[in-house]
């Protein structure tokens, strides 16, 4: 008894001594948080009341620069990090793999795959990579990047390949494919999800690459000790398979694309995966691929043990306006008119939410099909209906109208209006045509690659939405020798939005402008044709299917300091267009930057800005969150690109 007496005596002391334990580690185990894709951390130390004290704790750059001797140069860094035992790994513009300590920024180690020696991606972002994903294999972790047409897998302790994975650490993703395809014209973007002991990937494929058997859109698994291809999901139905009679004219023989060029996400207790599928070849322009086109534009669920088909829904018939679901499906539990539900949710660029029962597939809510505008293009049959979800209700503004027009003068609004004539307009989904036509939507959304946050426990989501139109125009296609597979183009008219991957229609103003109006060579740059916000935050509640709250989101300073508007009053907040998306918080919080030049904090339950801290650079990634071994909340965001991309780490004093 009195060897007894003295350990107790021992253990109390040594409690005294020690005082209270520090807060427990919390990861950021996966490129949305969970395989759920929820963006959710159950982390509270940031809260309301003390977030207007976040500050910058340290930034990392990664550093990178054009490289003229490839034709190369970096692009947004749009990467969100995993953090994993104290480590951030994340992926750079130029696709290195990076680790980090999580607490300092310190760089342990990075890891090079040359992706640049390809040349520029045909796609239209240019070099970008949102993130990797990680797997154990016992007590070893690893890391796995899909960086143009490869697989690598790495050793998450020393950056070094896993040299019995694959072939010396490296998958050739070209093979295994339906047909052969160029390497330069694979690529990809979004990182892969790890299913078991499986990694499941997509691909990106260049949107004005149109020749007949362009990359294919073939979903795939891998084993991740091996790299042994384990199946593959055909995107466009083969013979005999279900959907290839809606690819008329045997189109489903020649139309690639129809890829998955966003995340995935996994329900890990059923097995199940789903996928949100994106457009066929050409985006804007259908004649050679006639018919419905399943499984393009579609939410597909697989059995992600074997890749057989559960379910799908389409969301845009024989797609004509590049609006390709652009993020994770995000599942989520809510409650239906008593009635518990294990759904899933795709975000669409346009500007709706989809919401249906994850297993059998069933609409939430009724899904109305509805009449909509015909093709007035020689040999386009656009489809006459498309789906229409009758809750939630649109999250961002649909279709075209002149009622819509910039207003902040007179003068304006009928610049705007007399603009808006030029081309063709009308309600969504109002096909692309010769004239140009103005979709609203445009190409980013409504929603985007950011996806959306959900929390459980209230049962809301947050969606970060674009409020920025395109302009679709049918022109002839390029035959000419510049085109490097001119001679394959399988199309006498394909159709594009112009030059810039984030086209927005817009207006001249003036032509001289003051000294200080800063036009590009000597003219004041455009406005928009529409009026604000340009971006919103918006809550659903997906237990009744209501918007809770909506607000804009960011800022445009190129409008608001516009020498058109000089002595206008302006909202408070015009919104900013951007694709990347945010995060929610167990602490209360909605943290987003989507392409403004600041970290946005919101509260959860009102919309209420809480906090709109600026940036040294523009905020081009969704954020993410975590706690460190010593007990310090991070909130890390990726800013800039270029040589100026920089990763940001902030926290509260």
């Amino acid at each position: 008894m009195r060897r007894l007496s003295l350990a107790i005596a021992i253990t109390v002391v040594v409690a005294a001594v020690d005082g209270p334990a520090a807060p427990a580690i919390q990861d950021w185990p996966v490129y949305a948080g969970d395989n759920a894709a929820t963006h959710y951390s159950p982390l509270s130390d940031i809260t309301p009341a003390n977030v207007q004290t976040l500050d910058t704790a340290w930034e990392w750059k990664t550093g990178e620069d054009a490289m003229p001797q490839f034709g190369t140069r970096p692009a947004n860094f749009q990467a969100t990090p995993l953090m994993i035992d104290d480590v951030l790994y994340l992926s750079t513009p130029y696709n290195r793999v990076v680790a980090l300590d999580a607490a300092t920024g310190k760089e342990r180690w990075s890891f090079d795959p040359k992706a640049y020696e390809l040349g520029q991606p045909p796609n239209g972002t240019g070099f970008v990579h949102r993130g990797v994903d990680a797997w154990r294999d016992g007590t070893r972790l690893r890391i796995f990047i899909n960086s143009r047409a490869k697989l690598i897998c790495l050793d998450a302790a020393t950056g070094v390949v896993v040299d019995t994975f694959g072939d010396h650490g490296v998958v050739d993703l070209t093979k295994g494919l339906r047909w052969d395809v160029d390497p330069a014209r694979y690529t990809n973007t979004s990182p892969p999800v790890v299913y078991k002991n499986l990694i499941i990937l997509g691909n990106g494929v260049g949107d004005r690459i149109t020749y007949k058997q362009d990359p294919p859109g073939d979903v795939r698994a891998f084993d991740a000790r091996t790299g042994k291809q384990v199946w593959r999901f055909n995107t466009v139905p083969g013979a005999g398979e279900t959907g290839v009679d809606t690819w008329e004219n045997e189109s489903w023989k020649t139309t690639g694309h129809t890829n998955v060029w966003a995340p995935f996400s996994v329900d890990d207790a059923r097995g199940l995966v789903y996928l949100p599928v994106t457009t066929p070849s050409n985006d804007f322009y259908g004649a050679r691929r006639p018919g419905a086109n399943l499984f393009a534009e579609s939410i597909v669920c697989l059995d992600a043990n074997t890749g057989a088909r559960k379910w799908h829904f389409q969301v845009a018939h024989h797609g004509l306006w590049d609006y390709d679901p652009p993020s994770a499906p995000i599942l989520t539990t809510i409650t239906v008119a008593g009635r518990r539900i294990d759904a899933v949710v795709l975000l669409t660029k346009q500007g709706f939410a989809f919401v249906f029962d994850r297993v059998s597939g069933k609409p939430v809510w009724p899904i109305e099909e509805r009449a909509v505008p015909a093709s007035d293009v020689d040999g386009e049959r656009a489809w006459p209906t498309q789906p229409f979800p009758t809750k939630p209700s649109a999250i961002s503004p649909q279709g075209a109208q002149l009622e819509e027009a910039l207003d902040f003068t007179p003068a304006l609004q009928a610049a705007a209006q007399a603009e808006m004539k030029k081309y063709r307009i009308g309600p969504l989904f109002t096909p692309p045509s010769v004239q140009g036509t103005i979709m609203r939507p445009g190409i980013i959304g409504g929603a985007n690659w950011g996806g959306g946050a959900f929390d459980a426990a209230t049962g809301m989501l947050y969606v970060k939405t674009s409020h920025q139109p395109a302009i679709a125009k049918i022109r002839p296609a390029d035959r000419s020798a510049a085109n490097a597979r001119a001679s394959e183009v399988d199309a006498d008219f394909v159709g594009d939005v112009g030059a810039a991957a984030e086209f927005t229609p817009s207006m001249p103003v003036g032509a001289t402008p003051p000294a200080s109006a800063g036009g590009r060579g000597g003219r004041v740059p455009p406005l928009p044709m529409f009026k604000p916000p340009y971006g919103e935050l918006v809550a659903i509640n997906l237990n009744t299917g209501a918007i809770a709250w909506r607000v804009p989101q960011g800022d445009s300073p190129n409008i608001r300091n516009h020498p058109a508007l000089v002595g206008v009053k302006l909202p408070e907040r015009l919104g900013v267009a951007g694709a990347p998306g945010t995060i929610v918080t167990k602490g209360g919080l909605v943290i987003v930057g989507g392409g403004d030049t600041a970290l946005s904090v919101y509260d959860a339950k009102t919309g209420k800005e809480l906090l709109r801290k600026e940036l040294p650079r523009r905020a081009t990634a969704t954020p993410m969150t975590y706690r460190t071994k010593a007990g310090k909340q991070f909130i890390v965001i990726a800013t800039g690109s270029g040589n100026t991309a920089t990763l940001m780490a902030m926290g509260v004093k």
